[in-house]
């Protein structure tokens, strides 16, 4: 059974008074819910700008420096491509057939074992706490490139404050915000990547046509930790482990399934789109960062040694300034600071919406399920809120340091909990396989399942088990503990939960297929029955009348 159906989900007396799709949802006990806020258009940019934090701007030059440009496109390419991909895919399956309030942690419980639902929860919630975290740090940090005399938790406060306000108003001023941070990150990558192209050509003050100079001389891969092509091969994995932290996947379109406007339309279109972001983002912009700034620029390695604060140590302003263009890096530096704001404003939603997820399942404390007027999980924003103020140790420790931190703990974290998902989707294309569900009746279909699931929960699993093997020669005590302890957090969950509730795992042919699904075709039923197409021709009416009174006018 879901939470929904358990709390006897109903519209609420007020729907009357609602747009159509996004009626308050109560509870039978007249508990206001979540409510779907979220447009098309919100939930693109969120999928496309809400995983582009300061790991892709400023981080990606300690590994640039590492393994080389060459090695830096295919450590990219490789996990975006046979990880991230397939991920987003079989989850856009799941998610668009059932997208109901508790996400995929409530389809783990039903289709593998309610242990697993437990533990890929509480995981996720770790993994996102911490993002919350890093983000707060990164614009700490980010911000003493212009004043280094203030101490740094000024700017946590601020940077908390103002992501607090914005999650507690209604999801939909939530979704306007990520939106217009969301296009202005996306612009900034844009606007590096044909900042590169012109400079590459000659179009600099310097009037210097470089082109792949920055690849020559063999600097397009770097030996890591040993010589040869074994330290060829551990410099590509640096990226890889790397590129697990920066490349997000599906869990912030996965969690906001609940609260999404035609979601069974929309789940899919974000899905198909990912090929591009992956490689229109990522891949590009990461061979444009290894094309405009050398790996063994001597600033670039002297800006990382050191520590040095904000988009100083950003490859992408160390070639700028290189070039002979001294406007940029403030304007650059800003824009990355935006960039960090809004990841913290987006994962403080999604760890506070998988709190509300895990109380539906009553695998958190009830009260985190009350919910304001506007359809927000107050309790468990400002628990989240509360959690991450482990931030203000970077009054004390520094916060480059503090930063490197949170990455390490969030990387095995995040891995883990895509580990899940892909074990939850083998669960559920097991329980439709054995209980005969016609795959032609699917909103989506996965292209290639189950066969790319199977391949990526085995990379997975090898990146976890790898995750952190530069700790060991030399032993660091330190960064085994942050590297590996998202390892054993999600076992520790598991076995926990298993161990108090005695659950079972699932037979395929008992899954739970159905529960839910009436709740969601009443609530899809608008925009599935034509709702939209009505709504998008009063809209052309509306417009054709001010064109025709401009038309007038002039």
């Amino acid at each position: 059974m879901t939470a929904d159906k358990e709390l006897g989900l109903r519209p609420s007396q007020s729907d009357q008074d609602t747009a159509p799709g996004t009626a308050v949802y109560t509870t039978a006990t007249g508990t206001l819910q979540t409510q779907r806020g979220l447009s098309p258009r919100h939930v693109q940019l969120m999928a496309i700008g809400g995983s582009i934090g300061v790991g892709l701007w400023v981080g990606v030059g300690g590994v640039l420096s590492k393994a080389g440009p060459l090695s830096l496109v295919l450590g990219y390419m490789f996990w975006g491509l046979f990880f991230i991909w397939p991920l987003n895919l079989c989850v856009a399956e799941m998610c668009a057939y059932l997208p109901i309030r508790g996400s995929i942690f409530e389809l783990a419980s039903r289709y593998v074992d309610p242990a697993l639902g437990f533990a890929m929860g509480w995981t996720y919630f770790f993994a996102g706490t911490m993002l919350v975290c890093t983000e707060y740090s990164a614009v700490a940090t980010i911000i003493q490139y212009w004043n280094a005399d203030i101490n740094p938790a000024v700017w946590i406060a601020v940077a908390m404050a103002s992501c607090i306000a914005i999650n507690l108003v209604a999801v939909k001023f939530y979704g306007e915000a990520e939106f217009i941070m969301a296009s202005f990150k996306v612009v900034l990558l844009f606007g590096l990547c044909f900042l590169t192209v012109v400079t590459m050509a000659g179009g600099n003050p310097q009037r210097d046509a470089y082109g792949f100079r920055n690849w020559g001389d063999g600097n397009f891969m770097h030996p890591f930790y040993t010589d040869g092509p074994t330290g060829n091969f551990l410099g590509w994995w640096e990226v890889v482990i790397y590129a697990a932290f920066t490349i997000a996947g599906p869990d912030l379109v996965a969690l906001a399934a609940g609260e999404i406007q035609n979601p069974r339309r929309t789940i899919p279109r974000v899905a198909k789109l990912i090929f591009y972001r992956l490689v229109g983002f990522y891949v590009v912009g990461v061979l444009c960062v290894g094309i405009i700034c050398s790996s063994r620029d001597p600033g670039l390695l002297g800006a990382i040694q050191t520590g040095e604060p904000g988009a100083g140590s950003s490859p992408w302003v160390i070639g700028i300034k290189n070039l002979g263009i001294d406007v940029l890096p403030h304007i650059i530096n800003a824009m990355i600071l935006l960039s960090g704001w809004s990841c913290g404003n987006a994962y403080l939603y999604s760890a506070s919406r998988t709190l509300y997820g895990l109380a539906q399942d009553r695998q958190a404390p009830k009260f985190f399920l009350k919910c304001t007027k506007a359809g927000v999980p107050i309790y468990c924003v400002l628990a989240v809120s509360l959690i991450t103020c482990i931030t203000f140790l970077v009054a004390d420790s520094g916060s480059t340091k503090v930063f490197f931190w949170f990455v390490d703990l969030t990387t095995a974290a995040l891995i883990m909990t895509y580990v899940m998902m892909f074990i939850t989707f083998i669960g559920w294309y097991r329980a439709r396989t054995a209980q005969g569900m016609d795959p032609a009746s699917l909103p989506y279909r996965a292209p290639l399942a189950p066969f790319s699931a199977y391949g990526g929960l085995g990379l997975g699993l090898l990146a976890l088990l790898f995750v952190g093997w530069n700790s060991f020669v030399p032993w660091d005590v330190r960064d085994f503990i942050t590297s590996y302890f998202g390892v054993a957090w999600g076992p520790f969950m598991f076995v926990l939960w298993k161990i108090v509730k005695k659950t079972k795992l699932v037979n395929p042919a008992e899954a739970d297929l159905i529960s839910g699904k009436a709740e969601v075709d009443e609530e899809c039923r608008h925009w599935e029955e034509g709702g939209i197409e009505e709504v998008e021709k009063e809209r052309l009416a509306q417009m054709n009348v001010v064109r025709r009174c401009w038309e007038r006018m002039w």
